[in-house]
């Protein structure tokens, strides 16, 4: 396919707003210019004829590591959302635990240069807080950095806020959303002791994960977020919760009413405790997947409105690394290849609607973070679109990963549809088969937020 930015995708299952109607849409540009029930080609145009295949928007990835600076041994910006691009993923927006650790706007804007040049995917990137960078906070410009990042918990480098002078400062102060990683350090501690009396760590197994971070780790460190945000009234969003148990924190309701909002990981809807048997480290993540039960009450949850937006925590390691003992072995799983097709297999087991789906990876996104002009399909936005196959078939191996890393933990798994089509502002990143990545149409994320 050619790369002209004029494009008619006709008889197209658009998913939108709630609806699923059968549409023409035409691209000009960068912009979606039409949405009708029928449009006539027009010379220049290149026709794609969708029918029985689903057009939605682009997901919005809030939670990705994509590795660079000072991590490329195991992804780049390149390298990742050319996987990301691949697996139906338009924008995306990275973590500061990268080396140097994204604590300063001189870090930051290096982020933004090295996503300028190598991203195929639209950007932005999180500030990371520390004990000691809270003038550095204040003076983010809340229309392009999408959020601060605040671990409350075990973390590398000097990411771990553990002062709660600073925590507060940080919930008190901030000019954007914060984003949280909720675990408590000292009950994670407690639980390694406590399991070393067994028996000694070198003799630890991936399915003691869950057990060391369990559900109390993640609760009491959750509901400190919440109780911050609350003293505050700060805006606050819960990545990736785990647990049954701290879905009692957040309610259920439209995410344009909360200040408080709460995230699921593709990974921890689709794997539970059961898997550990086979695939040991490569699914070792923090916090930790869990139990079937608590996977049930997640996917309950996204249904219900407790959980407003489904990400990946991409976070690629090397084979090497996983295959180190469970003690060694780093946390963290490659995903945004096959995030939305996982999500898509959700819908086929009947545990989501496609309507909800694309809320919760599009919609609720760009709601939250504000952003200007994506996340849905509407005359006048940003023509970041994803064609997908419900009947495709696409077989994940490791051999055929994109990532840098080179493996899936959903490797011999066949997913039940496939990814035909992406275009990113306009353009056809993804044809089915290859990434085109000899263009770079994508661009930083603007926000809606007063600076």
């Amino acid at each position: 396919m050619s790369t002209n930015n004029r494009w008619l995708i006709t008889n197209a299952r658009v998913v939108n707003e709630g609806k699923i109607q059968e549409l023409d849409v035409r691209i000009k540009g960068e912009w979606i210019e039409q949405v009708d029930s029928s449009i006539k080609p027009m010379v220049g145009d290149q026709v794609i004829n969708a029918q029985g295949r689903f057009l939605i928007p682009g997901m919005i990835d809030d939670q990705v590591h994509f590795r660079e600076p000072g991590l490329t041994t195991k992804g780049t910006i390149f390298t990742e959302s050319r996987a990301a691009v691949a697996g139906g993923i338009t924008s995306y927006m990275e973590m500061p635990n990268v080396n140097p650790a994204t604590v300063d706007d001189v870090r930051l804007e290096h982020k933004f240069d090295l996503a300028r040049q190598n991203s195929l995917a639209n950007y932005s990137f999180y500030m990371g807080a520390s004990n000691d960078n809270l003038e550095q906070i204040k003076r983010l410009n809340p229309e392009r950095v999408c959020g601060v990042k605040v671990f409350m918990g075990a973390s590398t480098g000097n990411l771990l806020v553990d002062d709660d002078t600073a925590l507060e400062g940080v919930f008190r102060e901030s000019p954007v959303l914060i984003v949280t990683h909720c675990e408590d350090n000292a009950r994670i501690q407690a639980n390694t002791r406590r399991l070393a009396e067994i028996r000694s760590p070198e003799e630890f197994v991936a399915a003691d994960h869950p057990v060391l971070r369990d559900d109390e780790a993640c609760f009491l460190s959750s509901s400190k977020a919440v109780e911050l945000a609350r003293r505050y009234q700060s805006q606050l969003h819960v990545l990736h919760i785990t647990t049954a148990k701290e879905l009692s924190l957040f309610s259920a309701g439209d995410v344009a009413s909360k200040s408080i909002t709460a995230e699921a990981c593709v990974h921890h809807l689709w794997f539970s405790d059961q898997d550990y048997a086979t695939k040991q480290n490569l699914i070792k993540c923090n916090p930790a997947v869990k139990y079937a039960t608590d996977r049930q009450a997640l996917l309950e949850a996204v249904n219900n409105d407790v959980i407003d937006i489904i990400a990946t925590d991409h976070a690629p390691h090397t084979l090497q690394e996983k295959q180190q003992p469970y003690i060694q072995a780093p946390a963290g799983l490659p995903l945004v290849q096959h995030a939305l097709l996982s999500l898509f297999d959700q819908v086929k087991r009947g545990h989501m609607s496609v309507e909800t789906l694309v809320r919760k990876v599009a919609h609720n996104p760009a709601i939250r973070y504000d952003i200007d002009l994506r996340g849905y399909i509407r005359e006048g936005y940003h023509a970041d679109l994803v064609l997908v196959d419900p009947n495709g078939l696409t077989p994940a191996t490791h051999a055929s990963a994109l990532y840098k890393c080179g493996w899936t933990p959903f490797d011999g798994h066949t997913f039940q549809s496939s990814i035909s089509a992406t275009f990113v502002n306009g353009t056809l990143m993804y044809d089915g088969k290859q990434v085109l990545d000899s263009h770079r149409p994508a661009r930083a994320l603007t926000f809606l937020r007063d600076s």
